[in-house]
């Protein structure tokens, strides 16, 4: 049984080129950016199914969920949230991450960040500076579960091929410094996913899976001294650094929320 879980993100989905179509989720160009997110996780899912995959699960990773439309979602998939308890990660064969944007501070990459682009200023896993893509593979990866294909701008990209190998990618569009990208036409977006997706389910076996050594230490600089404040005062299980950063040791990654502070 190949089961194949899919990530998705926003800021990497084909046809979004600014801030604007993802920032205000009552404005037409909010809802256009959804009618892509859907189409781009749809054409990932179709992949996954043409190259022998029996089970898709979806995550909605954008801010908090609630992005994919109603009824829209492939109906042979089904929508998932990592820590529900709602499916066993042991029993993934492969991960998938749709719609992924580079980590914080990369060089001409679309709106590029790690978690908060307010608070975050840069995330280390075991000190290696590192992002959402390392994140979610890292937590899939403790299960023994390779990420297989990625999509997003060419930085993105690049970004899994240094921290998986040679996965399969899909670049959708390039970004013009950090604001703005030149994105290909939707459909020649969903082919090039599709097709990655189902080169990705080949790879299943051959890809290592992203598995940092433990204990893990997990590190994150603060844009500000004040949100490293708020981070301590709430927490008894940090260690402080500087004004601006903390540290924490996982002893194992057994849900999402270890591989963050």
């Amino acid at each position: 049984m190949k089961r194949v879980m899919i990530e998705a993100d926003l800021e990497g989905i084909s046809g979004i080129s600014s801030m604007k179509e993802i920032q205000n989720r009552t404005s037409e160009d909010y809802a256009r950016a959804c009618k892509r997110l859907m189409a781009d996780v749809n054409a990932a899912i179709a992949g996954a199914f043409a190259g022998g995959a029996d089970e898709v699960y979806v995550e909605d990773g954008h801010g908090g969920g609630k992005n994919f439309l109603p009824g829209k979602l492939a109906p042979r998939a089904k929508e998932i949230v990592f820590d529900d308890g709602n499916y066993d990660p042991a029993s993934i064969t492969c991960l998938m991450q749709v719609g992924m944007h580079a980590m914080a501070g990369t060089l001409n990459a679309f709106l590029d960040h790690t978690q908060s682009s307010v608070a975050w200023h840069d995330y280390y896993l075991n000190g290696r500076k590192a992002g959402e893509l390392a994140q979610t593979a890292a937590y899939f990866g403790a299960y023994g579960v390779p990420c297989v294909m990625v999509s997003g701008d060419g930085a993105t990209c690049l970004e899994a091929r240094q921290f998986f190998g040679d996965i399969e990618t899909a670049e959708v569009k390039t970004a013009v410094g950090r604001n703005s990208a030149h994105c290909l036409p939707d459909n020649e977006a969903e082919r090039l996913i599709f097709e990655a997706a189902k080169r990705g389910m080949a790879k299943c076996d051959a890809i290592r899976p992203y598995k940092p050594l433990l204990p893990l230490e997990i590190r994150i600089e603060y844009n500000r001294s004040d949100y490293c404040d708020a981070v301590v005062n709430a927490r008894t299980d940090v260690e402080r650094l500087d004004a601006r950063t903390v540290r924490r040791v996982a002893e194992e990654i057994r849900t999402f929320a270890d591989v963050l502070i």
